[in-house]
């Protein structure tokens, strides 16, 4: 496997001239692309279970039991990503992120299984082995997902220079939002179209169909896709570093960022001993106990609530589509406006967030109509913090560690803020205490992550001022390359 996934040798380097910047523009175009909806894919093979949820009631599992075989999926996800992270920057991003691709959607069709198998409905005695066996399967479709982020941090990294990478993240992330959004209408129309083919005429089990089964073939068709599109680094395939063809230099850049790091010198040189991807780590807890409080939750309490599915899961879609224009204005405002600075914009979005989640919590349970405002409210500003943290993590260590940096945020963020406290916490919460206290836990939340942030904007301010600002080439296509153009 080591073999398999070994990343291929740089090619010769094509000579300097208009024929490699029309390639350079062409690749990266092509890469950014295979990345993108190889990307979105992963979602779409994810979160699956949270679209589940208001139909296991009928099987007699209560809120805490569902938020636990939730959490397994944050928890392997979370360590996953922070493993697979350093397992990322030796391996072939070409190989690495359609691998996961395919097992995540395997797992995830699997979840059918213990539903089906166990007949909860007329042998509850079951229950402890079904949800044993959701958990598990749970925990396997959250550990090969965590085979998706690294690889495109290694190639955002490797394809798009620091004065740019804000602007081209904030568009990539977007990935998140498109297969995400697309989990709700998939779960809805996939039991419609697709129920009676495999259930018959047991309509209580369509939701399976929809839920896991349809997203996991379409996951397993971009992985496809995503193979052919990709490539590893530029030097890969015979063009230059990104830092050299445009003439743009971080101040933590040298020779050897172009190459292949030890395990050891990842995490003990450029990851353990940074103070600030630790601050910035806990900053990521908190911000994904915001994200996913809202958004895994989101079908459950509405629907309880006395909404129908149909309303919650176009909830669900309009929270994600609703952060496709926030992220890219959050990224667009890190690189325009404050330079490279990422800090800002995080403490901005994360503090106006607080006023959308007092909104939810005051209309949550009478106006479905101020319900999807709130959501909107809440999905247009999470996902800028979210990209921005993962840029913060890649500007803060050298390309070649970006994936073992970018997995200790996102350990952080889904074990502690994904797993314990949006999960399992606000599920407790919500069945000890009641809905309402969960949106006090939520405000917390955001509070806890400016103060966190906060800590990294001096650090900032000497990385930016720091860095040699890209010198203006020759030929301007460069800036007509801008995905926002």
């Amino acid at each position: 496997m080591a073999r398999f996934l070994a990343p291929p040798a740089p090619k010769p380097e094509q000579k300097p001239g208009p024929a490699l910047d029309k390639r350079y523009k062409k690749m990266r175009m092509q890469v950014f692309t295979g990345a993108f909806i190889g990307y979105a894919a992963f979602y779409l093979v994810r979160k699956n279970f949270s679209m589940a949820i208001p139909f296991l009631d009928k099987f007699g599992i209560d809120k805490g039991e569902l938020g636990t075989v939730l959490a397994m999926n944050a928890i392997a996800y979370a360590l996953s990503k922070f493993l697979m992270g350093s397992v990322s920057d030796r391996s072939n991003a070409r190989k690495f992120l359609p691998l996961g691709l395919i097992l995540s959607a395997l797992a995830m069709a699997f979840m059918v299984w213990p539903i089906q198998a166990f007949d909860l409905v007329t042998h509850p005695e079951n229950k402890i082995w079904a949800l044993m066996l959701l958990g598990f399967l749970n925990f396997l479709v959250g550990w090969f997902n965590g085979m998706g982020w690294p690889p495109c941090g290694r190639i955002m990294t490797h394809w798009f220079s620091l004065h740019e990478r804000g602007t081209w993240m904030s568009v990539w992330n977007c990935a998140h939002n498109v297969g995400g959004a697309l989990v709700g209408p998939m779960a809805v129309y996939g039991a419609a179209w697709f129920g009676s083919w495999f259930y018959g005429q047991n309509s209580d089990l369509y939701f399976l169909a929809g839920t896991f089964l349809f997203p996991a073939a379409v996951g397993l068709l971009i992985a496809i896709v995503a193979y052919c599109l990709l490539r590893d680094t530029p030097q890969s395939v015979g063009l230059p570093s990104i830092e050299k063809w445009r003439n743009d230099y971080p101040k933590n850049y040298s020779a050897k960022s172009e190459e292949v790091l030890t395990t050891k010198e990842i995490f003990f040189k450029y990851v353990f001993n940074n103070k600030f991807l630790w601050f910035i780590a806990c900053a990521n807890a908190f911000i994904y106990m915001v994200r996913y409080g809202a958004l895994d939750w989101a079908p459950t309490l509405l629907t309880n609530a006395g909404f129908d599915i149909k309303q919650a899961g176009w909830a669900y879609f309009a929270f994600e589509i609703a952060a496709i224009p926030g992220t890219l204005f959050c990224g667009w405002l890190s690189d325009k406006v404050f330079n490279g600075r990422r800090a800002v914009p995080t403490i901005i979005f994360m503090a106006l967030i607080i006023v959308f989640l007092v909104l939810y919590w005051m209309f949550y349970d009478t106006s479905i109509t101020m319900a999807l405002i709130s959501l909107i409210g809440i999905g247009f500003l999470i996902y800028g913090p979210v990209m921005l943290i993962g840029v913060q993590a890649l500007d803060l260590a050298p390309k070649n560690a970006s994936g073992t940096a970018a997995g200790l945020t996102g350990f952080f963020g889904y074990f502690f803020g994904t797993a314990l406290l949006a999960n399992m916490l606000i599920g407790w919460v919500a069945d000890n205490w009641g809905w309402g206290y969960t949106f006090g836990c939520l405000i917390a939340a955001c509070l806890l992550s400016i103060i966190f942030v906060g800590l990294t904007y001096k650090e900032e301010q000497y990385l930016v001022e720091n860095n040699r600002k890209p010198a203006v080439k020759e030929t301007t296509e460069e800036d007509v390359d801008s995905p926002l153009k």
